[in-house]
């Protein structure tokens, strides 16, 4: 499960296609390695209230799936990490799992940039939605993916999907799908 997730609004946004990096930005964004499971590891765990994974699991993301996760880095290193993965049984939809920012880059905006960098890329071409899950108090999430739906210009929608009782036995608040699009007229326009 991943706390990076939020809610739901219709809104007019600008062009989302602007790839091209500044001289002065002070991030660069790429597909992760297998040598960077370590520190995509370290991040996560330093980003409470994220779930901690194993290394081998944020290792297996850097390798398995470094076309549908995405890495910021900064002067001092891993600053940005998203996962994610585009759903076997529906290629138009890709799953955002967790995304992380080091204490240091919060506030600039990093994490809307790597997802609108992440659904820019090849391996997303088809990807029209994108789903995440959060928990009803994870405010930063909420507030990540309704300001990422009104930059798409896409509805925003959510609902019960991984419930407390019946899905975590108590032990974990309900976690809501949030699924922003259809943004596909977005992306045929840039």
């Amino acid at each position: 499960m991943t706390d990076t997730r939020l809610t739901a609004s219709l809104c007019r946004a600008q062009p989302r296609r602007n790839t091209a990096v500044k001289a002065t930005d002070p991030f660069r964004f790429r597909a992760p390695l297998p040598e960077d499971g370590s520190a995509v590891w370290d991040l996560i765990k330093s980003c409470g209230p994220l779930d901690d994974n194993s290394m081998y699991c944020n290792l297996l993301q850097c390798d398995h799936f470094s076309d549908t996760c995405i890495l910021a880095e900064d002067g001092e290193g891993v600053c940005g990490w998203i996962s994610g993965y585009v759903l076997p049984n529906d290629p138009g939809t890709l799953f955002v799992w967790q995304v992380a920012t080091s204490a240091r880059a919060r506030g600039q905006g990093l994490a809307k940039r790597m997802l609108t960098k992440l659904i820019d890329r090849p391996a997303c071409e088809a990807v029209i939605r994108l789903q995440t899950t959060i928990t009803r108090d994870n405010k930063a999430s909420w507030a990540l993916f309704t300001s990422f739906a009104r930059h798409m210009a896409a509805p925003l929608s959510h609902e019960a999907h991984f419930k407390q009782e019946e899905h975590f036995d108590g032990n974990h608040d309900t976690e809501y799908m949030v699924t922003i699009g259809d943004f596909g007229a977005l992306k045929a326009a840039a």
